[in-house]
């Protein structure tokens, strides 16, 4: 392809491809917020996830997991036999699906993610209070029509 053409294609889509990059950028941002809080407390971002869902959400299988924190099963795997380790969480068989097995947080992980959270959750309001909530509400309806092109 030529550099003609691919210059079209960029000004055909010079929006979406801004929007990108806005996206990418704002992510980013927002991650170098977040990313000092959790180190601190001496584990990773993905850690701290893992621990946030099943805080919130219950016991899971690792495909659910791996679902809700988009990342990849080899990644998984290593940081749940860490968290394992570390008495943060367990791996129990299914009772409901013998193929498969259920991540729990232990009570040690409980007590742990509920120190993190008061201060992550404060932390998470400060980065977004440069949008109103009118704005936040608009955002979160926005980002979600992306949803159905998976």
């Amino acid at each position: 392809m030529k550099k003609n053409d691919i210059d079209t294609i960029i000004e055909a889509n010079r929006s979406a491809l801004n929007s990108v990059i806005a996206l990418r950028r704002t992510v980013h941002t927002i991650t170098l917020l977040e990313s000092p809080l959790i180190k601190q407390h001496g584990i990773t971002l993905t850690q701290f996830g893992v621990l946030e869902i099943l805080y919130n959400k219950g016991d899971l299988r690792i495909q659910d997991l791996i679902d809700k924190m988009l990342t990849t099963s080899g990644n998984m795997t290593v940081v749940i036999k860490n968290m394992i380790r570390d008495g943060l969480i367990t791996r129990q068989p299914n009772p409901l699906d013998k193929r498969a097995c259920l991540i729990s947080l232990t009570d040690k992980g409980r007590a742990f993610i509920e120190t993190i959270l008061p201060d992550h959750y404060q932390n998470v309001g400060r980065i977004f209070s440069v949008l109103t909530d009118e704005e936040q509400d608009l955002l979160v309806s926005l980002l979600k029509k992306f949803k159905n092109l998976s």
